[in-house]
């Protein structure tokens, strides 16, 4: 049974920044599409930053780039979400998802993704 537990959401201020962690079990994040969505109040889920397979190729939603590092630690079995200069409108309870072991070319569609955690919400004060 695979399960995503996410941590390290809070309460920052305009131009802060939190780390949020997607710790594994079940699936292997290294041989794995990981994928960070997020969703606003009032809106629907979308696509934030993704981390792919064994390269380890990295994409991100143009909002973020820049600003946000998706990342991984093998050893541990966790992704990483680090979020700098972070704005109001970064608020959303964020999301990790696992998504397939083989490749797949729609790293930004929720479709692709089996397991979800269960969400840590990030707000953003200015």
């Amino acid at each position: 049974q695979v399960q995503l537990v996410e941590s390290g959401g809070g309460l920052v201020q305009a131009g802060g920044s939190l780390r949020l962690s997607c710790a594994a079990s079940g699936r292997t994040v290294s041989s794995s599409a990981m994928g960070w969505f997020r969703q606003a109040p009032g809106k629907e889920r979308k696509f934030v930053a993704a981390i792919l397979w064994s390269g380890g190729t990295t994409y991100y939603v143009d909002s973020v780039k820049g600003r946000f590092t998706v990342s991984r630690d093998n050893a541990k079995n966790t992704v990483y979400l680090q979020m700098n200069s972070l704005k109001p409108e970064d608020t959303a309870v964020y999301y990790c998802a696992a998504g397939p072991t083989y490749y797949s070319p729609g790293y930004y569609r929720e479709g692709t993704y089996d397991y979800w955690g269960q969400g840590t919400q990030v707000t953003v004060s200015s």
